[in-house]
């Protein structure tokens, strides 16, 4: 599987030259500055011990916050994006190889599955996944925020927080946190948790015991 790194840069770069672009914009629930590479580590450990000192920094809970108020409606997406026509679109462009658009809409191209390394033909078959699911997020901390952060957590491109993936894997993830599910393809592992630590430690979300054992785990991989 291919560092997702040396995907992430171009996009970002390209987004910022595109006049009158609209890209979303991931705000500070926390008011700080991003302390991560704001990409996945692909080979790279710079990354991985970046994510182990964020990791080393952020909140942790005996157990997950309740459900309670709960839904994907306070987190709106998809947001427009720009040349695109929202943000998945974004994220097809960005992640697809001979990708072809219609429009603002991404209509061809093939895709890798950052979970399982499953090959899709057509964005048609494509999940978009939060990397922190939003219901995990609502139950360590997203549940104060306002509706417009929320949004911008939803769409957010400049964070590692959403991944062009199979629909396989998006669904048996689901809302559940490392210490539950990881990744089947093993070789995503190191990505998978500097990104994960990346987002929750810019957004100021919490951690249950396990989830932080898991990620300290999965670090160990990179």
């Amino acid at each position: 599987m291919p560092p997702r790194s040396s995907r992430w840069i171009p996009f970002l770069l390209a987004a910022t030259l595109i006049a009158g672009c609209d890209v979303a914009d991931a705000g500070d629930p926390g008011s700080t500055s991003p302390t991560g590479s704001g990409s996945g580590s692909g080979s790279g450990s710079g990354n991985a011990k970046t994510a182990e000192d964020q990791l080393a920094k952020l909140t942790v809970v005996a157990k997950t916050g309740t459900m309670a108020g709960y839904s994907r409606e306070k987190f709106p997406h998809w947001k427009s994006a720009g040349k695109n026509c929202d943000t998945r679109d974004s994220v097809l462009e960005r992640d697809g190889k001979n990708v072809k658009t219609s429009g603002c809409n991404v209509v061809a191209g093939t895709f890798t599955s950052f979970y399982d390394g499953v090959q899709l033909d057509s964005p048609t078959k494509v999940d978009i996944d939060h990397t922190v699911p939003l219901a995990n997020a609502w139950r360590s901390g997203a549940n104060k925020w306002t509706t417009d952060q929320r949004e911008a957590f939803a769409n957010d491109l400049d964070r590692p927080q959403l991944l062009a993936v199979s629909a396989t894997s998006n669904r048996s993830k689901g809302d559940q946190d490392p210490s539950t599910w990881k990744p089947p393809a093993k070789d995503a592992w190191c990505d998978y948790s500097v990104d994960w630590v990346t987002v929750k430690s810019y957004y100021k979300l919490t951690v249950t015991e396990k989830e932080r054992d898991a990620l300290q785990d999965m670090l160990g991989t990179c």
